[in-house]
């Protein structure tokens, strides 16, 4: 490049030597080469500047994947960790609402047994002893006798059969009469 600037400005004669004159041709002279070097660094930077920009390039886009995997990193981290808060907090919460499930019920169960409704203990406590009475009942109730064979109407065993009816029957009022106390209950 300078050597083109040298050809398009070719060397001046020496000027005549005054008394400011050697002053002037050297500041003359460093004005030159600056604006020579300028040039030159131009040009240097035209042909070499594709190559700059193209190695700040590669930079800039290595830089990005590092960044962005850093990024993804981190974000991956954030999510775990709200993921895993997450889980807490509803187990929190679903061991708040079991509690406040519990304590309605108590509630609830409270005001129906002031109201006098039986609670579900009451409810099989008496089916409870509604067994065991029908149980009592079954043991005291007679055998009734298989069928038997057909006998003769006489007028002698008419008169047998009619005195156990009525036997049969004292027998059935009496064990009512023992069903009855004990079917009564006392719900509290």
């Amino acid at each position: 490049m300078v050597t083109k600037l040298k050809k398009s400005f070719p060397a001046k004669k020496a000027a005549t030597p005054r008394a400011g004159m050697p002053l002037a041709n050297s500041v003359k002279d460093s004005a030159q080469q600056i604006w020579q070097a300028g040039l030159g660094a131009f040009t240097k930077a035209q042909t070499e500047g594709t190559k700059a920009f193209e190695a700040l390039v590669k930079e800039g886009v290595s830089f990005q994947r590092k960044t962005q995997s850093a990024a993804e990193e981190k974000i991956t981290e954030a999510t775990q960790k709200m993921t895993s808060m997450a889980s807490d907090i509803s187990s929190k919460a679903s061991g708040q609402w079991d509690k406040l499930e519990n304590i309605f019920e108590d509630r609830v169960a409270k005001a129906l047994n002031k109201l006098g409704v039986p609670s579900a203990k009451d409810i099989n406590a008496l089916i409870a002893r509604i067994d065991a009475l029908n149980a009592s009942v079954q043991k005291l109730a007679p055998v009734k006798p298989k069928a038997a064979a057909p006998v003769k109407a006489t007028a002698p065993k008419a008169a047998a059969k009619k005195p156990a009816a009525k036997t049969s029957k004292a027998a059935a009022k009496s064990a009512a009469k023992k069903v009855v106390p004990a079917a009564q209950v006392n719900p509290e």
